[in-house]
C-alpha cells in the first residue's frame, strides 16, 4: 500500500459540491471553523452531563446543531491524532504514530503528505491554524505552511504549548517575542493572543470561503489561568490538593509545569476560558453575518489528561467512559463532537453513528467538492449531518498508540479488542469488550469468544502498515504468546 499516493486535482470549478448540488465556485462554499480542544474528555462539557462547569456556549452549539455520541479520535495522545484527522488515516497508516522529538521540535510529517489543508486550498480556501501544530517544527518538512496553511500562529511545538506564559509564539515562520513574560514575569497569556489573531484571520477573509483550524491549547496541563472574572468564577469552590511544580530556575518555562494551589479550579477556569473562546466566535459570525453559511465543529484530540494536578476523576471528565488520556478504553479515545451548521443540521439532533477524526477529510471533502485522498481510510459522514443519502458504515475502527509497552485496539459493530504489551511476546495479552452491554469495559470475554478474539487480531494485523519512523511491531507478530 502507497499511503501517499493521491489524487491531488481539485474538484472546485469542474463539479458541484456533492451533497447540495450548488456550484463549487460560488459564494455558497461554506466557511469551516474546526475547534479542537486539547486534552478535554467525553464529559467535561454540560451537553456531555458536565454538572461541575458551565460551557453555556458549547452547549448553544450542541443545541442548535448536532451532538455525536460515538465519535473517535485519531489516537490517545495528541501528535498522532492530529495526524490522523489532517491526513484522513487511522494510525496504522499515519505519517506521524506517536509524540515523538526530533532536533528540538515534534517529528516532521513529510512534505508530501496530502491533507486537509492542502484539499481546501485547491479548492480556494484560505486556510489557518491558530494554537498547537504538533507535526513539524518551523524548520522542517512538516511546517504549517508546508502541510497546506497560508496562516499558523500559535505554538509549534507541543512543548512549548505546555506553558500558557511563553517567552515567544510562532507567527508563520518567525517567533513573536512575548517580552511581557521576561524572566518570571505574566503579562500575556498566550491563549488569548491566539484568540485574538484567530479572530483577526475569520475578519480578513470574510469575503471568501475560509477554514479556520483552532487547535485550542486549553485545557492541556499546566493548570494556570490569568487572574480575571473567569478564574473568579470557580476559586474556592472545590476541594483542594496544591499542585507543585517548576516556580523558579533554569528550568522555569522549559519543561515542567507550573505549580498551582487550587488545581481543580483552574481545570475549571480554563474550560470556561475555552467555552467563552466559542462564545467569541459564535458572535463574531453573527457581527460579519456568516452564521448562515459556516459550518463550526467542536471536539478534542483525546481524552482527559491526569498531569499538573489535574483530576479527571473528579470532575468524571470520562462521562460513563473509563479511561483517560493514553488508554485505548473508551475514555481515552472517544470525544466530544458537535456540529453547528444552521442551514443543513437540525437543531437539537443527536447521532449515534460511530465515526472518527480519519472520516473528516472525505465528509469536508463531500461538503465543498473537494478532493479526498484516494487511499483515505475515511468514510464521508455527511448524510448524517443533513439526513439526506446513504449512510456507509464502517466495517471496523483500528488504533494504535507507541508507549506503555504498545497498544493496538479494533472497535468492531459493538465488539472492542484492546491488544496490551503489543511489542513483548511473552506478555502480550487481549482484553475484549461487548460495548452495548458493558460501556465502561469492565468485563474483559476474550475466553468466553476465542473466534471473535481471533477475528479481531486479525483485523489489527490487517490494517498495520509497518513505519520506519515508528517501529511498533511486525504483522507477523500480532499473534497471542508468540
Amino acid at each position: 500500500m502507497n499511503i501517499q499516493k493521491i489524487f491531488t486535482t481539485a474538484l472546485c470549478g469542474t463539479s458541484t459540491c456533492l451533497c447540495f448540488g450548488q456550484d463549487a465556485q460560488s459564494t455558497e462554499r461554506p466557511n469551516i471553523i474546526y475547534i479542537m480542544a486539547d486534552d478535554l474528555g467525553y464529559g467535561d462539557l454540560g451537553c456531555y452531563g458536565q454538572s461541575l462547569i458551565k460551557t453555556p456556549n458549547i452547549d448553544r452549539l450542541s443545541s442548535e446543531g448536532m451532538r455525536f455520541t460515538q465519535f473517535y479520535a485519531g489516537c490517545t495522545v495528541s501528535a498522532p491524532s492530529r495526524s490522523s484527522l489532517v491526513t484522513g488515516l487511522h494510525t496504522g497508516h499515519t505519517p506521524i504514530r506517536g509524540n515523538k522529538d526530533f532536533q528540538g521540535g515534534d517529528y516532521p510529517q513529510p512534505e508530501n503528505t496530502y491533507t486537509i489543508g492542502k484539499m481546501l486550498q485547491a479548492g480556494g480556501y484560505a486556510t489557518g491554524c491558530f494554537g498547537k501544530w504538533g507535526l513539524g517544527a518551523p524548520h522542517t518538512e512538516g511546517a504549517p505552511h508546508k502541510q497546506g496553511f497560508d496562516r499558523f500562529f500559535g505554538y509549534n511545538s507541543q512543548g512549548l504549548a505546555h506553558h500558557y506564559y511563553p517567552y515567544y509564539l510562532w507567527n508563520n515562520q518567525d517567533t513573536l517575542c512575548l517580552s511581557e513574560n521576561k524572566g518570571f514575569k505574566k503579562g500575556v497569556y498566550a491563549p488569548d493572543t491566539i484568540q485574538a489573531e484567530a479572530i483577526r484571520f475569520i475578519r480578513n477573509h470574510k469575503d471568501r470561503p475560509f477554514f479556520a483550524y483552532l487547535t485550542y491549547v486549553i485545557p492541556h496541563a499546566e493548570l494556570v489561568n490569568p487572574d480575571d472574572s473567569l478564574a473568579a468564577m470557580y476559586k474556592g469552590k472545590f476541594p483542594e490538593t496544591p499542585y507543585k511544580g517548576v516556580d523558579d530556575g533554569d528550568m522555569y518555562r522549559k519543561g515542567p509545569y507550573e505549580s498551582s494551589q487550587q488545581p481543580k479550579a483552574d481545570f475549571a477556569a480554563m474550560v470556561a476560558r475555552l467555552d467563552a473562546y466559542v462564545g467569541d466566535i459564535y458572535k463574531l459570525l453573527k457581527e460579519l453575518k456568516l452564521d448562515k453559511n459556516t459550518i463550526i465543529v467542536f471536539t478534542s484530540d483525546n481524552g482527559p489528561h491526569v498531569e499538573g494536578g489535574a483530576d479527571p476523576h473528579f470532575f468524571k471528565s470520562y462521562g460513563a467512559l473509563r479511561g483517560v488520556k493514553r488508554d485505548l478504553y473508551e475514555g481515552g479515545i472517544r470525544v466530544p463532537f458537535v456540529v453547528w451548521y444552521p442551514k443543513n443540521v437540525k437543531a437539537g439532533t443527536e447521532s449515534h453513528h460511530v465515526a472518527t477524526f480519519w472520516d473528516v477529510m472525505p465528509t469536508l471533502a463531500a461538503l465543498t467538492g473537494t478532493q479526498a485522498a484516494e487511499n483515505t481510510d475515511g468514510i464521508s459522514f455527511l448524510p448524517t449531518l443533513t439526513g439526506q443519502g446513504n449512510q456507509v458504515q464502517h466495517k471496523y475502527l483500528y488504533w494504535e498508540f507507541h508507549e506503555q509497552g504498545g497498544k493496538a485496539a479494533v472497535r468492531k459493530g459493538d465488539w472492542k479488542a484492546i491488544l496490551f504489551d503489543a511489542g513483548n511476546a511473552e506478555k502480550r495479552r487481549m482484553e475484549l469488550y461487548e460495548l452495548s452491554n458493558d460501556l465502561h469495559e469492565d468485563h474483559n470475554v476474550a475466553q468466553q469468544h476465542p473466534q471473535i478474539a481471533a477475528e479481531m487480531l486479525q483485523l489489527m494485523k490487517e490494517a498495520h502498515v509497518d513505519s520506519e519512523a515508528f517501529p511498533f511491531i511486525k504483522t507477523s507478530l500480532f499473534e497471542l504468546g508468540k
